[in-house]
This record gives C-alpha cells, structure tokens and sequence, in this order.
C-alpha cells in the first residue's frame, strides 16, 4: 500500500513538474505555432496537451520505477538530463525562436531519451517501456522542428 502511494506521488510529481517547468518556457507556443507554416503531417495545436500529458506521466511513473528499483546513477542522470532537455526545447524554439538551437536541443533529447532506455532495459524493462512513446514523439517532434517554416519567409533566427 505504501509503495502504491509513493508510486502515485512520485509519478504526479514528476509530472506536475515536467509539465510546469515546460510549461513556462511554452506559454507563447500556441501563439507561435499558429504562425508557422507546418508540413501536412503536423498535428494540430491542440493534440499537445492531451499527448504531453499521458507522456509526462508515463516519464514520471518510470522515473520512480527506476529510483526505487536503485537503476544506478548513470541511469538516473539520462533521466535528469532528458527532463532538463524536454524543458529547454520550447523557450529555445517557442521563445528564443533559435531554430538551429532548438533542432540541437531535441536531438540531444532524442539520443539522452534512447540511451535511458537502453540502460534502464538493463534494470526495470517496464520502466524502458513506458519512455518508448516518449522517444517515438520526440523523435516526431525532431522532424517537425526541422520541416516548420516562418510564415513572413523570415526564417527563424539560426545560431551564428
């Protein structure tokens, strides 16, 4: 019972932190991705929400799997830094507006979200299976960085 409630407390919080961490650097992202010009295969803005929202709780529940399952450090680490990544890309692309920043950024989320899963198959093949959704739409998300175009054919700013 009370590792079912740790369970729930640890996931909810890894979410709710996630999600609010993210959500401050994406608050002008409805805004902004309504401007963009998107290739035919983009979802429309209001699949996000309900999306992220199964994927940070899927990243949160194997977040605690994997810290009570003692995954190791490296394991933990690639945990950290993905959700440090996942929360950098949007104030890079939604804010900074930096595309080639925010093309880095989530290719550096992708390979941190992969090599979790293939350490964390080691210890808890459960945990490595909830972030595979979490891999698949980041890599989505890798693409649709790379195809969206500035409405005004002003590209967004790229790094120097």
């Amino acid at each position: 019972m009370q590792r079912s409630a740790s369970a729930v407390v640890f996931a909810a919080g890894s979410a709710l932190a996630a999600a609010t961490v993210s959500s401050l650097g994406s608050a002008r992202a409805p805004k902004v991705y309504q401007r963009l010009v998107t290739p035919r295969w983009a979802p429309p803005a209001g699949v996000f929400g309900p999306v992220w929202t199964a994927l940070y709780t899927a990243i949160g529940v194997a977040g605690w799997r994997l810290w009570t399952r003692r995954a190791g450090r490296t394991t933990l680490g690639l945990h950290l830094g993905q959700l440090a990544l996942n929360a950098a890309w949007p104030a890079t692309f939604f804010v900074a507006r930096r595309r080639t920043l925010s093309l880095a950024v989530v290719v550096a989320l992708d390979g941190a979200i992969a090599a979790e899963i293939a350490t964390a198959a080691r210890r808890d093949p459960v945990a490595a299976g909830l972030l595979a959704p979490y891999l698949a739409w980041s890599l989505y998300a890798t693409a649709l960085t790379a195809a969206v175009r500035d409405p005004d054919n002003q590209p967004q700013r790229h790094d120097a």
